[in-house]
């Protein structure tokens, strides 16, 4: 009895859509029957398999990115009720209907859920996120980082780019060239290395540049929103003071 009543349920997904990057957006509305802990991925694995909107019209699949489906590629963000977060883990059952689908709005769309992220890579490549080595040979074991350090240091490098935190953050938007959450607290990140701390004053440079630090308005949304729990407002106020350290070090050095 209780699986027929389970079969006769309806979702009920209200979607964001846009044919290519230049079109202009548009909602198309979708009905499918429930299954117990479906998430907002397998709903829309559904939909791909009988692309027909609730008037019962034949369309396009969505299009959406998904990868590892449990929450560490950070491939399927999207704003899921006026939130950004991963679909993966947005479970249907725990989810206001009818349950609206949006492309993250910090980033150009591709098409429908499908976004551009290149604005946070290049943000991470400005900051040189990565830790440097002379050639492709084998250097031997590199210096230990204290077990003090090595705990929080973890909990940073658990980011994995989905671009969440500057989707929340209001600075991050198309008239800004703030770099967001995710770059300060990864240069924070890689200046804690033994090795990487090498770069530690080029990466802070790039900081103290036109959309670096500066431009954080403290709003704390990033933190807020973070599937991994990294406390990027506690990077931000310590790459802050490294910052100042430097603005001070540069005019003594004048």
């Amino acid at each position: 009895m209780a699986e027929a009543v389970a079969q006769s349920k309806k979702i009920k997904f209200v979607v964001t859509r846009q044919d290519d990057p230049n079109a202009k957006s548009y909602t198309e509305e979708f009905e499918i029957a429930y299954r117990p802990n479906m998430n907002v991925i397998s709903a829309l694995m559904e939909i791909q398999r009988n692309p027909v909107n609730s008037g019962g019209g034949k369309t396009a699949p969505i299009c959406w990115e998904s990868n590892c489906l449990e929450e560490v590629c950070g491939a399927c963000s999207m704003v899921i009720n006026g939130k950004p977060r991963q679909a993966c883990t947005a479970l249907v059952d725990k989810l206001e209907q009818p349950i609206r689908l949006e492309p993250m709005k910090t980033f150009p769309v591709v098409r429908d859920l499908v976004i551009n992220r290149e604005r946070m890579f290049n943000a991470l490549k400005s900051v040189k996120a990565w830790i440097p080595i002379d050639g492709t040979y084998d250097l031997g074991p590199g210096p230990r980082m204290a077990e003090t350090k090595r705990q929080w240091a973890y909990e940073l490098s658990k980011c994995m780019t989905c671009g969440v935190c500057l989707e929340a953050c209001p600075n991050v938007n198309d008239k800004t060239s703030f770099i967001g959450p995710a770059p300060v607290s990864q240069v924070r990140l890689f200046n804690a290395h033994p090795t990487g701390e090498m770069n530690k004053d080029e990466r802070l440079e790039v900081l103290l540049d036109d959309g670096g630090i500066e431009g954080c308005g403290n709003s704390q949304n990033c933190v807020r929103s973070c599937p991994k729990g990294i406390p990027l407002t506690t990077s931000i106020a310590e790459m802050n003071r490294d910052t100042t350290k430097l603005m001070f070090k540069r005019w003594f050095q004048m």
